[in-house]
Parts: C-alpha cells; sequence; structure tokens
C-alpha cells in the first residue's frame, strides 16, 4: 500500500457480508449501508472492509481492502439493486457511499478471537500498523482526536451544539411573523 491513508485519515471499518458486494464495490464504485444501522457519521476519508464468513475458510474475519470515500446519498435498496424488487427491503433507506478504487493492504489484518463486529471508526495510522483488529480500536488520547474529528464531521462544536451558518439563507422573518397564523392552519408542511 502507497502513503494512503495519512495519520489521521478518519477510517470507517465496514462489514463487507458477501463476495457479491466487493464486486459491486470494485466494479461500479459503491458501498451500502442500511440508514437503521448506519453509525452516525458516514462523511470519512476510507472504508475499510471486514470480510465475514461468507469469504471462506482462506479470506474470513479478515481486512484486506480499503477505499477512498468520494461522497454519499440516501437512496432506496431498490434503487441500487433492480435485479429484486420484491426484496423484503426493497424500499427501505440506504446509504450509498461512493468510493474509488479497492487498495489492497500489505498485509491483511486478521480478527484473531474477536469475528463478530459492527461498524467502528479508527485512524490511518492505526490502519498502517494492525495486525489484528484490536489493533484498530483507538485509545488514550488519541480517543479525543477521533472524537473532535466526528464531532466537526457531523458539524458540531466540541460542547455537542451543532454549527450551522444561516447567513445564506433568504428568510423575511417580519413576513412570517406577520403570516404565521395562516400558517399554522395550513396543510403545507415548511419543515
Amino acid at each position: 500500500m502507497s502513503q494512503f491513508p495519512d495519520d489521521m485519515d478518519l477510517i470507517l471499518v465496514a462489514i463487507m457480508p458477501d463476495p457479491k458486494d466487493l464486486e459491486i464495490a470494485r466494479l461500479l464504485g459503491w458501498y451500502r449501508i442500511p440508514l437503521k444501522s448506519a453509525p452516525k457519521v458516514i462523511a470519512v476519508d476510507y472504508l475499510a472492509f471486514y470480510q465475514t464468513n461468507a469469504f471462506g475458510e482462506d479470506n474470513r474475519w479478515l481486512i484486506k481492502m480499503i477505499a477512498p470515500v468520494k461522497g454519499h446519498e440516501l437512496t432506496t435498496r431498490n434503487s441500487l439493486i433492480r435485479s429484486a424488487p420484491d426484496h423484503p427491503r426493497a424500499n427501505e433507506e440506504y446509504f450509498k457511499i461512493q468510493i474509488g478504487p479497492l487498495m489492497n493492504l500489505d498485509k491483511p489484518i486478521i480478527a484473531d478471537q474477536w469475528r463478530r463486529i459492527t461498524f467502528f471508526y479508527t485512524t490511518g495510522a492505526l490502519l498502517r500498523s494492525a495486525n489484528t483488529i484490536r489493533d484498530l480500536v483507538v485509545t488514550g488520547e488519541d480517543r479525543f482526536v477521533l472524537w473532535s474529528k466526528l464531532r466537526e464531521r457531523m458539524g458540531m462544536d466540541n460542547n455537542g451544539v451543532v454549527e450551522q451558518d444561516f447567513s445564506d439563507w433568504n428568510l423575511d422573518f417580519l413576513k412570517l411573523l406577520s403570516e404565521w397564523e395562516k400558517i399554522k392552519e395550513s396543510d403545507t408542511d415548511y419543515v
């Protein structure tokens, strides 16, 4: 692996449940996460793919590939996988994470005894030096740096308050106040 990722890049370790999903990531350049089970922050620098038991004896319970994240959008499963319109979750919302090319790690990161995981965050420095999944866990002072980075990605300050720039909002507050009663009685959604 080249110099990527950088030490402080934010990495989301994501479940790669099936070889078919890996092919979608490789060929189509996206990965999906169900909204109902998605982590709070998906605006990360890289995804690291944890391969499940479905990958067989030699390729299960490890991370051997990562991909840079290019962006994300919210859509439905049916929009992503049109070949399964009758799937029980076809109309459920999913994040579609657009990714760059898959990159192989120099050496796989194995799960020694920790085989069942969910999404979790780590850093580029830990990813590059890890031998096992446990080595990816952020501890000590680095934990505060990670939480600051996550809050920043969520648009929050260090007190958990969402920072929002309203300077580009074109609202006429006097008009809004003068028409408030009419708005409340209306069937129109303003939110």
